[in-house]
């Protein structure tokens, strides 16, 4: 795999909650880590996003009485799952972890602090509409080509794959270097979608 200046690696989400001992741990999150870093020193431009939620958020459990994490209710902009509190603002879960190390980061992309709606992608919040301002700010550089990591496959890394295909740019997983959290078949469903899409799926031995 050749790289260029117009290509960027997307590091989704590497956050203590989302690793063993987090509050909406990702089985093998920890496993990720080392290549990740390995990888990113191959890229010249990195992005990091990071989950930052406030404590009322209307997608954690704790905050719709009678609820239990997993369930799924209707919001305005569609089907919600509902989570463990997890990355709040501010919060130990909320910090990306030491074992992270990646100089070639950029810019770091805050989502889902708006306490009314969700954010699982990289450029667009849940209702698939309010902007995160990544794909400018892509564009601005010159990236064309997009490849994603982290954490976890059928939602995060996913979801900003989509966004990223719809947005104009070439979009790839590398499917080693992510991790799923699969509930109720939604790693599955993640990848029917990307698949039909036309969002790319690689190794990270095709980086070798």
């Amino acid at each position: 795999m050749r790289l260029s200046v117009e290509d960027a690696l997307i590091v989704v989400d590497v956050q203590y909650d989302f690793l063993p001992g987090g509050n909406l741990a990702v089985a093998g999150g920890d496993e990720i880590i080392e290549p990740i870093n390995a990888l990113a020193r191959k890229f010249e431009n990195v992005v990091q996003t990071q989950d930052w939620h406030p404590a009322d958020h209307v997608s954690f459990s704790s905050n719709h009485p009678g609820m239990q994490p997993f369930d799924v209710i209707e919001l305005p902009y569609g089907p919600q799952v509902l989570w463990p509190d997890h990355c709040i603002i501010g919060s130990k879960g909320a910090q990306f972890s030491v074992a992270l190390d990646l100089p070639n980061t950029q810019t770091i992309v805050r989502k889902g602090y708006r306490d009314t709606i969700d954010s699982y992608s990289a450029f667009k919040e849940n209702d698939h509409k309010t902007s995160t301002g990544l794909a400018g700010y892509l564009r601005e550089r010159g990236i064309k080509r997009l490849f994603f990591v982290g954490l976890a496959t059928d939602f995060c890394v996913g979801w900003s794959a989509e966004d990223g295909l719809d947005l104009g740019f070439e979009s790839i997983v590398i499917e080693d270097a992510t991790r799923a959290i699969d509930t109720n078949g939604s790693l599955a469903a993640a990848w029917k979608r990307m698949n039909a899409a036309g969002v790319g799926r690689m190794q990270l031995s095709d980086f070798t």
